[in-house]
């Protein structure tokens, strides 16, 4: 029999597990997921990292956490998230944390005028669509970020590894506050 201090909440001494589901498709997404992974790790969190081209949307790992990451194509998740996420089959009430790579706001070309987060977000729903899915399915959001690819295929965002600290420790704080 293993006794345990009574100090010590029973949910500290549980190891978190995370699955990460990405859909990247030059690398960005992928770049993202490791450096979360890393983060993760630094913290005791296993985190599982899978493209969803490799996995079963039907037949998901059990985990504590679902983190999803798609990148934005015309203001919406890549294809083959949205398929993902359609047949995907989780217990309602099932965790979930959102981490996408999407398109860097520009000047209008005839204005000069950086659009601010109210207009981008006009145009810019890969999140909100991917939490309708989500949602639809019983499905509980714990924390949401994005990181911003400069170009076409990238590179990514000049310090977006500080933002994937961040998204790692409101990770922290929901599990801290369950």
């Amino acid at each position: 029999m293993i006794l345990f201090p009574v100090s010590v909440p029973w949910k500290e001494l549980a190891v978190m597990k995370i699955e990460y589901f990405h859909a990247s498709k030059f690398g960005n997404g992928a770049m993202v997921a490791e450096e979360f992974k890393k983060v993760m790790a630094g913290k005791g969190v296993a985190v599982n990292v899978h493209h969803v081209k490799d996995a079963s949307p039907k037949e998901m790992p059990p985990a504590d956490l679902y983190v999803l990451s798609s990148p934005g194509r015309i203001g919406k998740p890549i294809g083959g998230m949205r398929k993902f996420l359609k047949k995907l089959k989780l217990p309602p009430g099932s965790r979930y944390a959102l981490l996408t790579t999407e398109g860097k706001p520009v000047p209008n070309k005839k204005t000069g005028i950086v659009p601010t987060e109210e207009e981008f977000a006009k145009y810019q729903r890969v999140r909100p669509i991917m939490n309708g899915l989500l949602q639809a399915k019983g499905l509980r959001m714990v924390a949401e970020d994005k990181v911003y690819v400069t170009g076409m295929k990238g590179p990514l965002e000049e310090g977006w590894q500080k933002k994937v600290e961040a998204f790692a420790a409101a990770i922290a704080a929901d599990e801290g506050q369950r």
